[in-house]
């Protein structure tokens, strides 16, 4: 792999550092998972070989556990699955997904040794399982998983210590990797990559990470230095440097000490009130609306669970009255507000009100995040298409474009979802011109057709409903 070369990293244990000089948006390595499989809540609803959502999938005929697209997906995926399938039908249900994930890849070390491919740089033997910086609870949770794994697991296949399968439950907990469906907006899997595994993390990282046609791409966010340590953050860096230490400590079991945790790097901004004319509230003042945000926020997430998204909205333009002139754009409950509002309103087709809120949104975020972040690419798209379909063109192209400049680092152009992207871009700039020659017939075609109708009528649902993803 010539991009990269393990090293020491100082109080970290092992590290990869770059081995030549790079720039914003180049890919440093690409590595294909051991294996991956579907999370158990969709696992009915995805291709269980490209990861694919469908609206109508081909079950499995002797397991009647997989899922496929057709015929093609069911072969390709057919070397993984053939003692999976097996193991379904003899047990008579389907394990969990940390079981189906961890003999999924026994089966294939047992089959093709330990080291799969030229390009592995460490065997899974030696990556970190952390079973000794567990806590009790989540001991509790693998010794379950492995009584179950054991119950599963085939006679017939090759017999494990417990130690060794202790070891990858272990590996799987600490460096499983989310998978994405197609369009890089919703995760529906877990895969286990053992090059990534020694990407270090850092809140302020100089890499990222994407899943691009069945393969998770290393991508440079800037320019890096030949030598320089690559990295990669494990968590959002949008939460406070206290609550990114703790995610960091109880998912991955160690004590983040980078510069951006130590200096508590833009915590103020996260908390801040907000200025008016040289005038702030007063720290009671941030403190009680951060707590009246903070428990509205709760009811809420109970309303969105429960699909009662006209609630949604009640509650979050109640809570926006009484906190927006006391909390700074940057406020990270504030955040999560306009974020709710913007996505709840857009799915109900108010795209005026969306759009206000998603161009807060993406305000607060441009004050907060790394400016090659996904999230704030992600986010400047939906302000794009909330913009577009608003018939705020002059925005709406403006947010695509700043969103395209984005997701051409953090995704690459053969995205699925840059590819999208890009189709937006060239429909905007068309609808611009158009806006710009005659603002009334502009509107008029809006009011007749609506606004972004040809992207609209192509991408929707598949990617209109992905960006106003509601989780249930």
């Amino acid at each position: 792999m010539e991009n990269v070369a393990i090293f020491d990293a100082p109080g970290k244990g092992r590290g990869l550092k770059a081995t030549k000089e790079l720039w914003a948006g180049d890919v440093i390595f690409s590595e294909a998972s051991v294996s991956a499989v579907a999370f158990d809540s969709i696992s009915e609803r995805i291709c269980h070989s490209c990861f694919r959502k469908q609206d109508t999938l081909q079950r499995c005929g002797q397991c009647k556990f997989a899922y496929y697209c057709d015929r093609t997906c069911q072969r390709a995926g057919w070397a993984e699955h053939k003692q999976e399938c097996a193991a379904i039908k003899a047990y008579g249900k389907k394990p969990n997904e940390n079981v189906r994930l961890v003999a999924r890849i026994m089966w294939r070390l047992d089959k093709e040794g330990s080291v799969l491919s030229d390009m592995q740089l460490i065997s899974l033997e030696e990556l970190e399982d952390h079973i000794h910086d567990m806590q009790e609870d989540d001991l509790k949770e693998l010794k379950a998983d492995i009584n179950y794994f054991l119950d599963y697991w085939p006679r017939s296949s090759k017999q494990h210590t417990i130690d060794d399968i202790s070891h990858y439950f272990g590996v799987v907990n600490c460096n499983g990797f989310s998978l994405s469906d197609q369009k890089g907006l919703q995760a529906v899997g877990v895969g286990l990559f053992p090059n990534l595994c020694l990407v270090n993390h850092d809140c302020w990282p100089n890499c990222t990470v994407i899943l691009n046609h069945g393969k998770i791409e290393l991508r440079s966010l800037g320019k890096i230095e030949e030598g320089e340590e690559l990295t990669v953050s494990y968590v959002d860096f949008l939460n406070l440097s206290e609550e990114r230490r703790r995610l960091l400590k109880s998912q991955y079991f160690f004590d983040c000490t980078c510069e951006h945790c130590n200096n508590r790097t833009k915590d103020d901004l996260k908390m801040a009130g907000k200025e008016v004319d040289g005038v702030k509230p007063t720290e009671e003042q941030v403190k009680e609306a951060t707590d009246y945000c903070y428990q509205m926020l709760e009811k809420i997430d109970k309303a969105r669970l429960s699909g009662n998204y006209h609630e949604v909205v009640k509650f979050c333009e109640e809570c926006v009255k009484t906190t927006e002139p006391i909390l700074a754009d940057t406020h990270i409950y504030q955040l999560r507000l306009w974020s709710t509002l913007s996505e709840v309103q857009a799915y109900l087709q108010y795209f005026v009100e969306a759009a206000e809120y998603s161009r807060k949104m993406v305000e607060g975020y441009l004050k907060i995040y790394h400016p090659n972040n996904a999230a704030l690419g992600m986010a400047a798209m939906r302000a794009g298409v909330t913009h577009w379909q608003a018939g705020e063109i002059e925005v709406g192209h403006g947010m695509v474009c700043k969103a395209y400049a984005i997701l051409m680092v953090t995704h690459g152009p053969t995205h699925p979802i840059t590819k999208d992207l890009e189709a937006m871009r060239m429909q905007t700039e068309m609808e611009l011109r158009m806006f710009q020659q005659n603002e009334y017939v502009y509107h008029m075609e809006v009011l007749t057709l609506g606004s972004g109708r040809i992207f609209f009528e192509y991408a929707a649902p598949a990617l209109w409903e992905s960006i106003f993803q509601l989780r249930s």
